[in-house]
């Protein structure tokens, strides 16, 4: 390969994760970038590397060259750019992108990088034959806003589920959402300011940069274990950043599937009281789960925990159905900015997913799927092995396997090859804040049926044009 081509291409990548930084309010306007020296080690390139980099990024004016001193961001902030919440050195790593290809792709285009069932998995036919019912409700029921809080019956059906989990939570301390990405993006606005910070699992769920990124709060990292989060690097990075707030999942983390223990749960709420740090616990994939997991919400009695979820992964993703539970002193201001976001809540929705909770639907439909998955797991593990991938942790249920690459291999690289075939596949480091998990991919063990996706990742997996370049 040409050594000058193979060198303007490092260059690219070293002036790229300067502008990512920029564009994630990681480094602001006048903030001093990192020696020459220093980066290069973080890069794992040449100081001459990275000196061209820093004068190609001052020649356009993205920085500034002080004598003496050494580099500084430039400017006033730019505008944000969802689109540079990730390097870009190739679309297989950008998790907006991802998310557009999965949501765009074609019905006969296997998506195992995907979040989601297949359509065929879901209860399609518990939701018509609710729709039928509601379709002879009153006339309010069809056409009118919900209240501000939600439907009632809806928030005391919540209420007891969640004490199945040892959380209490009376129904006015529940707000219902259009969904579990609302109810996150509704607690970030009451929650946090602009260049605040804000601590996620390393590696969490995609969606949570992006959308953080457009609060324009400043996020770390944390390393995740399989019994939860690394707590050494957590004291040390609120010690550090003084961070306003933690997102993570309870029950399955996605995407490696780790169970929060006890031990950590008690350790983490101690260490967020001494810091007033305050929690989001996303609940979403609680009704995947064999055995329950604990709840810090539970241990917490939603005092600094507020706890959230939804119905799009479980029962249906058009019908848009998530949840709020939080201590009583905040549901008026939560209420007042649900008021002017989004005005009235849907109803028809709140009111299918009651209708299919009650009928026994819902709980018959999660009987089966959990029985589902569990077999799919295991072939899907199974397979999966025999190609030299290796599953971080064997997943106690739910629908991912997070899984180790053979060493030296790219999975942005394989993802790119995958994209070639019409495959989708998640690669490491869209879930990685520190772009750390390059050697890892996520796989959704229900979008995993089709036989292309194992014939083309054995075949990129042994091709010389997927090896690591470093």
């Amino acid at each position: 390969m040409d050594i000058s081509s193979q060198d303007g291409t490092l260059v690219e990548q070293v002036m790229q994760a300067i502008r990512q930084r920029i564009a994630g309010r990681t480094l602001g306007p006048g903030a001093r970038l990192p020696s020459i020296r220093s980066f290069a080690v973080i890069m794992q390139v040449s100081k001459s590397t990275v000196v061209e980099a820093y004068d190609r990024l001052a020649a356009d004016g993205t920085i500034q060259s002080r004598r003496g001193s050494g580099f500084y961001v430039a400017g006033h902030m730019p505008p944000l750019s969802l689109s540079e919440i990730g390097p870009r050195l190739d679309h297989a790593i950008d998790p907006l992108w991802v998310s557009h290809l999965s949501l765009d792709a074609d019905e006969d285009m296997p998506k195992p990088g995907c979040g989601w069932l297949p359509a065929s998995w879901m209860p399609e036919s518990g939701v018509r034959r609710a729709l039928r019912t509601l379709a002879r409700a009153e006339d309010a029921l069809l056409t009118d806003y919900s209240t501000p809080l939600g439907l009632k019956p809806l928030r005391q059906l919540l209420s007891r589920r969640m004490a199945e989990h040892g959380i209490d939570a009376a129904s006015d301390q529940i707000i219902i959402t259009e969904s579990g990405t609302q109810a996150i993006d509704l607690l970030c606005r009451f929650l946090v300011e602009p260049d605040d910070t804000v601590i996620v699992d390393d590696p969490c769920y995609f969606n949570f940069h992006a959308l953080l990124r457009a609060h324009r709060v400043k996020v770390i990292g944390v390393p995740y274990t399989a019994n939860g989060p690394d707590l050494d690097r957590f004291a040390e990075a609120l010690a550090e950043h003084r961070p306003r707030l933690y997102i993570t999942n309870s029950a399955l983390h996605n995407p490696t599937g780790a169970v929060l223990s006890p031990v950590i749960a008690h350790r983490l709420l101690k260490l967020a009281e001494q810091h007033d740090l305050t929690i989001i616990e996303d609940d979403i994939f609680a009704d995947f789960e064999h055995e329950p997991a604990p709840r810090l919400a539970a241990f917490d009695g939603l005092e600094r925990v507020v706890h959230m979820g939804s119905f799009s992964k479980s029962l249906s993703a058009s019908v848009r159905c998530g949840f709020i539970a939080a201590r009583r002193d905040w549901i008026s201001g939560l209420v007042d900015l649900r008021i002017a976001t989004s005005f009235g809540g849907g109803r028809l929705s709140s009111e299918l997913v009651l209708l299919m909770l009650k009928d026994g639907t819902y709980r018959k439909h999660m009987d089966q799927l959990r029985a589902r998955l569990a077999q799919n797991m295991a072939e899907t593990g199974t397979r999966l092995k025999a190609l030299g991938l290796v599953p971080w942790i064997e997943p106690r249920g739910g629908m991912f396997l997070w899984c180790k690459l053979p060493d030296g291999v790219d999975a942005a690289s394989v993802a790119q090859a995958g994209l070639k075939e019409r495959i989708v596949f998640a690669p490491g480091n869209v879930f990685s804040l520190t772009q750390s998990a390059h050697n890892y991919m996520r796989f959704n063990v229900a979008q995993c049926a089709d036989p292309r996706i194992f014939t083309v990742l054995e075949t990129a997996l042994t091709s010389r044009e997927h090896v690591l370049q470093r």
